[in-house]
């Protein structure tokens, strides 16, 4: 198994409704489509880089190629858990947690997408406990940060609910326009007190030198 020789491939998070884990060549495959299927209106840009604007068959190669070049750059010093989540069966997106040297910071940054058809079903609020719970509960994480724009209404409300605060603010620029982004922070106190949606964590122990704690097999 894949997961005997890349340990990270092995952990697995489990919710009432969710499963998480890193894809497969398959789980990519389903991913891709679940992209070209759409992710929010085109008329608003929630995205920094704005992948989703390129022609279809040009999407659905860039999420296959961009979670390989993820999965191929992992170290223990830099890395990234990018969880396809399946719901009903199927994959309808994915939820990723990104650490830079964590031992040392515990500080762990996340973002997400979800295919529209599985929108305004409280999936987004469901995956992102999820990888939390992984974070603080099975990394020993401090803090928890995220980013979005203005305009993203359904990413202020899960992170309102999940207990982040107010961090700051940025301004970048997307697609040729000044856009506020909005930052908060999730600290282990607050997530302690959010903490609702029960999640199962597996095949973490051999995993945890891969996200810096620990060190590597010889």
């Amino acid at each position: 198994m894949i997961a005997d020789h890349f340990p990270p491939m092995g952990v697995r998070l489990t919710t009432p409704r969710l499963t998480l884990r890193m894809p497969t060549d398959s789980d990519l495959a389903e991913l891709a489509e679940a992209a070209v299927a759409g992710v929010h209106d085109p008329a608003t840009m929630p995205f920094m880089f704005p992948w989703t604007d390129q022609p279809p068959k040009r999407l659905a190669q860039g999420v296959v190629q961009h979670n390989w070049r993820s999965l191929g750059s992992w170290t223990p010093e830099a890395w990234a858990f990018k969880g396809i989540v399946e719901f009903e069966g199927r994959v309808v997106g994915i939820q990723d947690m990104r650490g830079r040297d964590f031992a040392i910071r515990r500080q762990v940054g996340t973002g997400s997408w979800l295919t529209r058809s599985a929108q305004g079903r409280g999936i987004g609020t469901e995956m992102r406990a999820a990888v939390l719970h992984l974070a603080f509960e099975g990394l020993g994480a401090l803090d928890a940060i995220t980013g979005m724009f203005e305009t993203s209404s359904a990413s202020k409300g899960v992170s309102r609910k999940l207990g982040y605060r107010p961090d700051g603010i940025d301004y970048v620029q997307v697609r040729g326009e000044r856009v506020r982004e909005l930052r908060y922070r999730l600290t282990r106190e607050d997530w302690e007190e959010h903490r609702t949606v029960p999640v199962e964590i597996e095949g973490l122990e051999a995993a945890l030198p891969y996200f810096g704690l620990g060190d590597l097999p010889d």
